[in-house]
């Protein structure tokens, strides 16, 4: 039998309930989002739920949404595939900015250790019960995220160029 995307939302609704929600077809990937408290047994769900299959995590990453309220300015995003039916899927859990926490899910991906770890290290979001969550690609001394909208896209002290040759003002060349 297909896997339906009718189905995966009816079974998830009915087991989750309201913790599961905007389910939609986006650019041909079936997508929903779930709560941060329930994204943990969603996953697993999808993963040993032999209806659904979806045993590859594709990706894990961090979205900063300054412009939207406090309970959705950071996401984590999950993209699954069921390669038995070819069959892709987003999960994307809104965070509350004064609380930058999810659980991990290394435990049923071994791979999400890295994801997790880089998305804690642009972005500061924590992932509870990460084996190892320490910075992969920025200096431990760093104390900022640079992913982050807040954090400058250069470095305002730069001396070794110059605006002109990058078309930031009206003077020509």
């Amino acid at each position: 039998m297909a896997l339906e995307t009718a189905n995966i939302q009816e079974k998830l609704t009915q087991k989750f309930g309201n913790k599961v929600l905007n389910f939609a077809m986006s650019r041909d990937i079936f997508s929903f989002e779930a709560t941060p408290d329930a994204i943990h047994e969603v996953i697993r769900t999808l993963k040993v739920n032999e209806d659904f299959n979806f045993h590859f995590l594709t990706d894990l990453c961090g979205i900063h949404y300054p412009d939207n309220d406090e309970n959705h300015q950071f996401a984590v995003v999950y993209h699954l595939h069921n390669w038995i039916e070819n069959v892709r899927i987003r999960i994307t859990t809104y965070l509350n900015q004064e609380k930058l926490e999810v659980n991990t899910i290394t435990d049923l991906f071994l791979c999400a250790n890295w994801m997790e770890r880089e998305t804690w290290d642009f972005y500061g979001i924590v992932f509870t019960g990460h084996p190892q969550l320490k910075r992969i690609l920025n200096m431990d001394e760093m104390v900022s995220f640079p992913m982050r909208k807040e954090f400058p896209l250069e470095d305002s002290g730069r001396t070794d160029k110059d605006d002109r040759f990058f078309g930031r003002t009206a003077q020509k060349i």
